[in-house]
């Protein structure tokens, strides 16, 4: 590919497709080390190689940047390692996508740049509020890694609410009451996951078999739909291992504060409020109610009890 770019020592190439293993240093540079062509500095693509070869090997699985390294920076790396080694030293090359801010490129020069910290924190003017590390977590998952990322308070405040929705749900399958047949097939939702995941690690299409399963937990809540005790196990045991190990969305989802332990207060809260209605003491038992829904906790009633949410 000719290089279309104005940069220093193009002029010496033989060809413009041509890099530096090796750059001759100025008078002023920092980076200088004797060499039988120069006092000079390694290419930045030969650094890379020289690092990855040192600490992984000749051969390792995974190498990650973003798409923009593609070319020429990782051309440059196979180029140059099959060269010098005789064979191409990475198996899987794994490029992602870059981040917007609200359909722009994100750059300190337009001022939407967001660190971490500043998520974690709230402190930037762009943002209406903070958001947990396993908001942001959840939030990245639910794209693939090789898609264009968009951060905007809409998108993490639903994030916030989805995770939040998933971490309930898997706090409830210990309340589910076991049957004696299984009228949900348990084993399919460690297939699907399997696949998505082995499908270049399709994180958004396995977060998706999750939240059928959500609503799976909903129904056998219900009573509409039922599990054996072994199914049940099983139901617990996948959702730790594809929702907590591999995606890596563990229970907490505030400093010092999980969803399971916010479901217990929330719950005996609206216990008491069943109390209350049946005796007749409606005053409180509105009150129980107006009182969580000024916390963002809706409250449903049902036939047999009661349901919640976070708005």
């Amino acid at each position: 590919m000719t290089n279309t770019r104005s940069l220093d020592g193009q002029s010496d190439k033989k060809n413009s497709f041509d890099f530096a293993l090796w750059k001759k240093a100025l008078p002023e540079h920092i980076m200088r080390w004797p060499s039988p062509w120069s006092d000079g500095f390694p290419g930045w693509h030969m650094e890379c190689s020289a690092m990855s070869t040192k600490y992984l090997g000749e051969q390792f699985d995974i190498h990650g940047g973003g798409m923009d390294l593609m070319f020429p920076h990782h051309e440059c790396e196979i180029a140059q390692n099959t060269a010098a080694l005789g064979h191409e030293s990475v198996h899987y090359w794994m490029h992602n996508n870059m981040l917007t801010i609200n359909g722009q490129k994100m750059g300190k020069s337009l001022g939407n740049f967001i660190t971490l910290e500043e998520m974690f924190t709230g402190n930037h003017p762009m943002l209406e509020k903070a958001y947990s590390p396993m908001t942001i977590r959840f939030f990245t998952l639910q794209a693939h890694y090789r898609s264009t990322l968009d951060f905007s308070n809409e998108a993490l405040q639903a994030a916030e609410k989805g995770l939040q929705r998933m971490q309930k749900a898997y706090d409830s399958i210990r309340k589910i009451k076991p049957s004696t047949t299984s009228s949900l097939n348990v084993d399919e939702l460690n297939t699907l996951c399997l696949e998505a995941m082995s499908d270049d690690i399709n994180s958004p299409i396995a977060i998706s078999v999750l939240f059928d399963w959500v609503r799976n937990i909903n129904l056998l809540l219900d009573g509409k739909e039922q599990l054996t005790a072994d199914d049940l196990q099983k139901l617990q045991q996948l959702f730790d291992l594809w929702m907590v190990k591999v995606l890596g969305l563990t229970g907490q989802m505030e400093e010092g504060t999980s969803t399971e332990r916010l479901s217990g207060l929330v719950e005996i809260l609206l216990n008491l409020r069943m109390d209350a209605k049946k005796n007749k003491n409606f005053a409180q038992s509105d009150k129980i109610r107006d009182e969580l829904s000024k916390l963002g906790i809706v409250v449903m009633d049902k036939k047999d009890g009661f349901d919640w949410e976070l708005e």
